[in-house]
C-alpha cells in the first residue's frame, strides 16, 4: 500500500460547507457565551478546520440586550473610547453601554476572541447581532443552536 498517494485536504472558502445558526443570548454569561460563538465562527468545531481559511459558520445572535455578567461587572467593567481630540476620552460602564448600544457589548467580546488580522476581519463579517428577538435572515433558513453556558 502506497501511503504517498494520500493527500491532506485543505478546505478553502469556496469548499467550506457553511451553515447558518441562530443563537439566543438571553440569560447567558457574556464571556462564556462569546467564546463559544467565536469557536463556531472560526470553524474549530468542524472536522475540516483549516487555520488559514474562513471555514466557520454564520451566526445570528438574538436578544443581545439580555446578556448577563457575573459579579459586579455591570458597574465595575468599563469600555474606554478615545475620539482623537484633547480631552476626548469617553468612559462607559457595561450598564450604560447596554442601554445605549446593547449590540456593541457582545460584538466587542466576540471580536476580541478572533484573530487580529485580515482573516479575523473576514470571520467577523459572518456575525449578525440583534438586540431583540427578531432578525431579517429567514431566507437563509438558520437552524436554532442551543449553547448551555449558564453557570452562576
Amino acid at each position: 500500500m502506497n501511503y504517498l498517494s494520500y493527500k491532506t485536504v485543505s478546505v478553502n472558502k469556496e469548499h467550506a460547507n457553511k451553515k447558518w445558526y441562530v443563537i439566543d443570548a438571553e440569560g447567558q454569561i457574556l464571556g462564556r457565551f462569546a467564546s463559544e460563538v467565536a469557536m463556531i465562527l472560526r470553524g474549530k468545531r468542524k472536522p475540516c478546520f483549516t487555520p488559514h481559511s474562513d471555514c466557520g459558520d454564520n451566526v445570528i445572535i438574538i436578544n443581545a440586550e439580555k446578556i448577563q455578567l457575573t459579579g459586579n461587572k455591570m458597574d465595575e467593567k468599563y469600555y474606554v473610547h478615545y475620539t482623537g481630540y484633547p480631552g476626548g476620552q469617553r468612559i462607559r460602564n457595561v450598564k450604560e453601554q447596554l442601554k445605549r448600544k446593547p449590540i456593541a457589548v457582545l460584538e466587542h467580546a466576540i471580536k476580541g476572541m478572533l484573530p487580529k488580522n485580515k482573516l479575523g476581519d473576514a470571520i467577523y463579517r459572518n456575525l449578525y447581532v440583534y438586540a431583540g428577538p427578531e432578525h431579517p435572515h429567514q431566507a437563509q433558513q438558520p437552524e436554532e443552536l442551543k449553547i448551555n453556558t449558564i453557570k452562576k
